[in-house]
């Protein structure tokens, strides 16, 4: 019987039907940071119990680590204090640890990739929302709460409802200069923030088996963003040559086994879907959010939405309450909005690929006057292949600051905030009331390319205009 990726990963890793419907997953890898992981551990503890499989079991820390200042103790004794809850923790369970300072040290679902703990066909549960990212591998990803980490810490598996799946086709390329986020930005317009809840997003068409894994990354992460709780990629030639000689990918005879195994697991040409959205990409432009919600975007040479243009009540309410909190007036254009702060990074935007393109673009430009401006690698390896390439350099000539590897201003659980009602132009993947550390700060999300644009004009603006974009690959 012909099936999707996410059945053929779902009924391999289901161990038994529940009582109340659920099923009772495996889940093949479980990934672990400093913030909801201390509760769980303290539950193990609690109830004299193991993790059951360590070697399945991988931590780095992100959330709380600060990216300017890195001398212990930190400044902030909270963020020490789970740091080294966390090392103490993994210490004493056996589970391997990605520590400040060992080369291997970032955001979560940066390392995962780059080490090649990320594999097609499993199933990878984290305590972050966007644990969707791994999906670009062919794999089910999703996050998790405090209690069902203790459960797979405990277990090795969790009790989930099987979600319904959603094909989004994508076909034909992109204008120049634009870009996965772009794409991503744009479905969940389309989409709607909570378009996606129950679903997990298979994406494919021409334009997906044309990107890069970094690019199917940008676009998997943001499925929590739709309201989906998974989102992927069928697993491809792209997929097993990016994870070929990574430290935790199989080797020898065991990795021809295992691409043979990923192959199968593409879902059947003639298989089923709950629903079909197709998308053709010469329609996407370069987008950016005005609003709170992640699907209150428009093209950067559109208006922001006015009240009056509201289908309900509802629609209307949303818009005043967005227009209200983020100072913004309803049918005045998005481009020329003033912005305060520029932030690249994120683990939407945080990658090698990600600062590659942007440097391209931002060499021999300068950051206009009175704009704060950052730069923050997604993981210690980055960091390093930025350096290696001069990517570094050219950023911090152009006037930003370069960083060390952390979650850093995307959800500024470290000293990387907003101060006041700023407004920053971010790579990174929220626009929620506060997210960026200041109760009234705004946010305004876009391409890393389209960041560099606002930081090097002072506003938002469109990048191809800034940059003369003729033919910059989609990134």
């Amino acid at each position: 019987m012909s099936q999707n990726l996410f059945e053929k990963v779902w009924n391999a890793h289901a161990v038994k039907q529940l009582s109340n419907g659920q099923t009772q997953l495996l889940i093949g890898t479980h990934l672990i940071h400093e913030v909801t992981s201390p509760q769980a551990f303290g539950m193990l503890r609690d109830l004299g119990l193991k993790v059951k499989f360590p070697n399945r079991t991988f931590a780095t820390v992100d959330h709380i680590v600060p990216t300017k200042n890195q001398i212990e103790p930190f400044e902030d004794g909270l963020a020490q204090d789970m740091i080294q809850a966390l090392r103490d923790n993994c210490k004493e369970f056996g589970v391997k640890f990605f520590d400040i300072g060992s080369g291997g040290q970032g955001i979560v679902h940066v390392v995962g990739p780059e080490q090649g703990i990320t594999q097609p066909g499993t199933t990878i549960a984290c305590g972050d929302s966007h644990t969707a990212t791994h999906g670009a591998f062919g794999a089910i990803a999703f996050g998790i709460g405090t209690t069902q980490i203790r459960d797979v810490l405990a277990t090795q598996t969790m009790a989930l409802s099987k979600f319904k799946v959603r094909r989004i086709n994508v076909d034909g390329e992109l204008p120049p200069g634009v870009y996965a986020k772009d794409v991503v930005l744009h479905i969940i317009k389309l989409l709607g923030a909570k378009g996606g809840i129950g679903y997990a997003y298979e994406y494919g068409g021409s334009l997906f088996d044309n990107f890069s894994m970094e690019e199917r990354m940008t676009v998997c992460n943001m499925s929590i963003e739709g309201g989906a709780r998974c989102g992927y990629v069928n697993p491809d030639e792209k997929t097993f040559a990016y994870l070929k000689d990574r430290p935790y990918s199989p080797t020898g005879e065991a990795w021809d086994k295992a691409v043979a195994d990923w192959s199968a697991l593409a879902s059947d040409p003639d298989c089923k879907y709950d629903d079909v959205v197709n998308i053709n990409a010469a329609d996407v432009a370069p987008s950016v959010t005005w609003g709170i919600s992640p699907d209150h975007g428009v093209f950067v040479n559109e208006n922001i939405p006015s009240p009056e243009e509201a289908k309900d009540d509802v629609e209307r309410k949303s818009i005043e309450e967005a227009l209200e909190y983020m100072k913004l007036e309803g049918g005045a254009p998005i481009a020329g909005t003033p912005v305060d702060v520029c932030f690249i990074g994120s683990c939407t935007n945080g990658r090698l690929s990600d600062f590659r393109e942007t440097a391209k673009f931002l060499k021999g430009r300068k950051v206009a006057s009175g704009v704060t401006a950052i730069a923050v690698p997604g993981s210690e390896i980055v960091d390093v292949l930025c350096k290696q390439e001069g990517i570094d350099k050219i950023f911090t000539e152009a006037g930003f600051e370069w960083r060390n590897a952390g979650c850093s201003m995307c959800l500024a659980m470290n000293p990387d905030k907003l101060v006041g009602d700023q407004l920053c132009a971010s790579s990174s993947n929220r626009n929620f009331k506060g997210r960026q550390g200041s109760p009234v700060g705004r946010t305004i999300l876009m391409s890393p390319v389209m960041v560099a644009a606002a930081a090097i004009t002072g506003v938002v603006s469109d990048a191809r205009e800034v940059f003369d974009v003729t033919g910059s690959a989609a990134a």
